[in-house]
């Protein structure tokens, strides 16, 4: 029997020192992981609704693509952080990441037979969703894993870089790349997730989660649990339903094939970075809050930050300048930003590692209704009162449940400082 490999001993310096801390191995591996795939995921996105679009010119087929990512996260939640919280998360992840990798190769080959069709790429998405499915409760679930002591909020933090950094050489490579052809931007998405399984199989984490106790069997009540403990975590409840139902009215980035084309008259690398723009957005936040994290009024700054979120929504969708459309984007990505980071904060605060698979599982359902069902809302919408009428529409709802949770949840709003969550002082 051969011998276990030492765990990496981690710098002494790493709790303080990002520089020190991206040398440690698992951590650097588990960021070179993160920063390939979603740049893939992203770059075939951008790719996918483009060429949807292109095919058919409807709008409604950008929402039913959303539809079909989103389902299987949705009928799989029960299973999938059970899954992340049972076994390894490692191979967990790398069998999910492995099914997505065949989706994009898949779309590759369809590509290149210059497809009149959309029915096999839907197909292929509904697949893809199901693999994303598995992978997401799993990864999310890893920079505690990895982290030294001391170091999991700068361990996070720059988990959450890299997809901003992924957010805007993906789609912005996409243009580019689809310009050329469909087919070279899947096959590049491939290879980033190919390289980005390559990383993930060379994770060593630190620590694992406690193993399910003897009489902890998989049932129907086990596998609800993360659905309970958010039920039963009020503010937790309330800051994840808001971004739900926000960007599910607010889901104009979806419609940016038709924007592109048919409003702003711009062509595919024009898109490409049009789509890049939320991811800049989100950057320059990221990098504000590192030097500037938000510590007070976190309750009235997400209520603030999610108006601006349906505010610049609106300027989107009555603009006709590619300029104002671009920087609207910016706006709303930077503000969603500081959303994401207040809810990325709260919940691994709040959450015990052993339920944290089925938290992040139920939690990625929210994530998933928020953006791809929200895809779906605004491709109906737009399909039946125009992208103009859609857009600014969604804004001004996203704007009505601001002013909705600000009346209705008052102890969200007085919410101060994160410390303010603990459940143990509620």
């Amino acid at each position: 029997m051969s011998t276990p490999r030492p765990l990496p001993e981690a710098p002494s310096d790493a709790a303080t020192s990002t520089r020190a801390l991206v040398k440690f191995a698992p951590v650097r591996n588990l960021l070179g992981y993160s920063a390939a795939v979603n740049a893939g995921v992203l770059l075939q996105a951008t790719a996918l609704g483009k060429q949807i679009y292109d095919i058919t010119g409807r709008e409604l087929d950008i929402g039913l693509l959303g539809l079909a990512e989103f389902l299987p996260a949705a009928l799989l939640v029960l299973v999938t952080g059970s899954v992340a919280d049972r076994f390894n998360r490692r191979i967990v992840a790398s069998l999910a990441v492995a099914g997505e990798f065949a989706c994009s190769v898949a779309l590759a080959i369809y590509a290149m037979s210059e497809p009149t069709a959309v029915w096999p790429l839907f197909v292929i998405a509904v697949l893809f969703g199901a693999s994303r499915a598995f992978a997401a409760p799993s990864t999310r679930s890893m920079p505690p894993m990895v982290a030294p002591d001391g170091a999991v909020p700068r361990t996070i933090a720059l988990y959450s870089a890299t997809w901003t950094g992924a957010a805007i050489a993906g789609p912005a490579m996409s243009g580019v790349l689809y310009a050329i052809d469909p087919s070279v931007a899947y096959w590049s998405a491939s290879l980033l997730m190919l390289f980005g399984l390559w990383r993930l199989s060379r994770i060593r984490f630190l620590r694992q989660p406690e193993p399910p106790a003897p009489g902890d069997k998989v049932s129907l009540h086990s596998a609800l649990e993360g659905l309970r403990f958010i039920r039963r975590t009020p503010i937790l409840l309330a800051a994840i339903s808001l971004d739900l139902f926000a960007v599910l009215f607010g889901g104009a980035v979806a419609l940016l094939p038709a924007i592109a084309e048919d409003r702003l008259g711009v062509g595919d690398v024009a898109y490409g970075w049009l789509r890049a723009a939320p991811g800049i957005g989100a950057a320059l936040m990221a990098i504000l809050l590192a030097s500037r994290p938000v510590t007070r009024r976190i309750g009235r700054t997400l209520l603030v930050v999610v108006g601006i979120f349906g505010a610049a929504t609106v300027l989107l969708g009555v603009t006709t300048s590619y300029l104002v459309a671009f920087l609207a984007l910016v706006v709303l990505s930077g503000a969603d930003m500081i959303s994401v980071y207040i809810r990325g904060t709260l919940v691994p605060l709040v959450t015990p590692d052993d339920k944290r698979g089925r938290v992040m599982a139920v939690e990625n359902v929210f994530i998933g209704a928020s953006n791809e069902l929200g895809a779906f809302e605004s491709g109906v919408a737009a399909q039946a009162f125009g992208t103009q009428m859609a857009v600014v529409g969604g804004g001004v709802a996203t704007l009505g449940v601001v002013a909705v949770y600000s009346f209705f949840f008052p102890s969200l709003r007085r919410i101060n400082t994160f410390e303010e969550l603990d459940p143990a002082r509620e």
